[in-house]
């Protein structure tokens, strides 16, 4: 079977479900995961390439790539950079960043100037990639050791756009490291010019352990 071949009959697979939610969905990449442990780094990326050119399959190929030791291991600067194309939505992003930039960034795997990159692009889409990669950075979990350096470098970057996307992962970068080390983070508030909703919930999270204590 080719790796197109294994994409499509994937998609079919899936779109079979009698739920289409993430658990279920999630269960059959494992499956497929399990399957094709053996298989080569280029059968797998081969596969992630088909379903991002699905779009709605994008995070099923990332995981496939995440949870295949040597496609990880492979995954570096040019395959981030290629695999970004076409995202387009916070969901795609957040997904991406999560499942394979953070992770492969935190373990040395993706530069520090590829992050550096993305921050400063026009597509807010590539900016907000780069603000949800430093949550890996504050997960010990995730290969990541409570980077505070290069996580504030990335929000000061970003601190001042107010693109609506862009702001909420400013957010987001900020409280995931107060998690883990809240000093760096109130002097950042304290030393830096933030959005009025940056400044409540992430002030809120440092408090009281929530983003919004109210709804929360």
């Amino acid at each position: 079977m080719t790796p197109l071949q294994a994409a499509a009959a994937l998609v079919a697979e899936i779109a079979a479900l009698p739920r289409r939610d993430t658990a279920s969905i999630r269960a059959v990449r494992q499956a497929r995961t399990k399957a094709w442990a053996r298989q080569p780094v280029d059968f797998i990326l081969e596969v992630a390439r088909a379903l991002a050119a699905r779009h709605a399959g994008r995070w099923v190929g990332e995981e496939l790539i995440r949870f295949h030791r040597p496609a990880f291991a492979a995954f570096d600067d040019t395959l981030a950079a290629e695999l970004a194309q076409g995202l387009d939505s916070w969901d795609t992003v957040d997904a991406y960043a999560r499942i394979l930039v953070g992770p492969a960034w935190a373990r040395g795997q993706v530069s520090d100037g590829l992050i550096d990159t993305w921050s400063r692009s026009p597509d807010r889409w590539l900016r907000r990639a780069a603000l949800v990669s430093t949550v890996a950075l504050n997960r010990p979990a995730e290969g990541g050791r409570i980077d505070a350096p290069r996580t504030l470098a990335i929000c000061a970057r970003l601190a001042g756009d107010r693109d609506d996307m862009v702001e909420k992962a400013v957010s987001w970068a900020l409280r995931e490291l107060g998690r883990q080390d809240a000093a760096p983070v109130e002097a950042f508030l304290a030393d830096n010019i933030v959005g009025a909703r940056v400044r409540r919930e992430v002030g809120n999270k440092l408090r009281t352990g929530l983003k919004n204590p109210k709804s929360d």
